[in-house]
């Protein structure tokens, strides 16, 4: 199973979860699957999270909450706080996420370059992966000299409505994505609008062979414009992908297909293997 593949486990603890096909059921270990995905409850911008939102956010029984959460703690990647009777990540998290971040030589490669890059086109420059249904900013540069929207690291956008997550839908297999759109256009509420944002992210997708990347024009954010490119990390092959946002009431599209689309291409090239 690829390493990005992340399996819903949102059953009853009298069920087995829905496993991806090709998934070897007796190697899956589905304790640890629950584990992380109440970690993965966790959003930008949640400091505390109660048992309640735990089993809303991840369809978990309140029993195996209880008893993933009290796990996590004892192992140090939740603390509990009695004044509020809820949980908070906790430093073992925080060691796992310094590991990545401390271990990929491209990202040291690119600051230096997202800086200048950052500066040049006065707006925000991120760098992201994939995380599950979610792109995760691994590092955001903003402009200095003029008022840029940019999330932190860590931070999560939407692959559907995201210029990041139509980026590396672009650049998976056809199989594999049509897949990925399929349970995103479910985990986005399914039906009409589901629907809808699937086939808006599929228009940016087709275009990407001649584009060589992907827009969101007012699409994540009624006031952001951006656009992303895919490469290939030289060091380990995965998939990443560098964005570029700012406001969309003084960034119009014009200015992304036309300045910043063309340095952000120039960009991917000098840090990897750019599709």
């Amino acid at each position: 199973m690829p390493a990005s593949t992340v399996v819903s486990v949102n059953a009853s603890s009298s069920e087995a979860p829905a496993l991806p096909e090709g998934v070897d059921e007796r190697k899956f270990v589905v304790a640890l699957a629950r584990g992380l995905e109440l970690l993965r409850a966790f959003r930008p911008g949640d400091t505390l999270l109660g048992n309640r939102d735990f089993v809303a956010r991840t369809g978990l029984p309140k029993a195996t909450v209880n008893r993933l959460a009290y796990t996590l703690t004892v192992l140090g990647y939740l603390r509990f706080d009695e004044a509020f009777g809820k949980y908070a990540l906790d430093a073992g998290v925080l060691s796992l996420g310094f590991g990545l971040l401390a271990g990929t030589d491209t990202l040291e490669l690119a600051r230096p370059h997202m800086r200048e890059f950052a500066r040049e086109v006065g707006a925000a420059v991120s760098l992201g992966c994939r995380d599950g249904l979610d792109m995760i900013y691994l590092e955001t540069i903003r402009s200095e000299t003029a008022l840029t929207l940019g999330l932190a690291s860590g931070s999560r956008l939407s692959m559907l409505t995201s210029s990041m997550g139509r980026a590396y839908l672009a650049v998976i297999g056809g199989e594999e994505r049509e897949a990925l759109l399929t349970e995103l256009a479910l985990a986005a509420g399914g039906g009409a609008s589901g629907a809808a944002l699937a086939d808006a992210a599929r228009r940016e997708i087709a275009a990407f062979a001649q584009q060589g990347c992907c827009f969101s024009f007012r699409d994540w954010h009624e006031d952001v414009n951006a656009v992303a490119v895919p490469f290939r990390d030289p060091r380990d092959g995965r998939w990443l992908v560098f964005s570029c946002s700012g406001p969309a009431s003084s960034m119009g599209e014009d200015v992304f297909r036309e300045r910043v689309a063309p340095r952000l291409r120039a960009l991917a090239r000098r840090l990897g293997h750019a599709r």
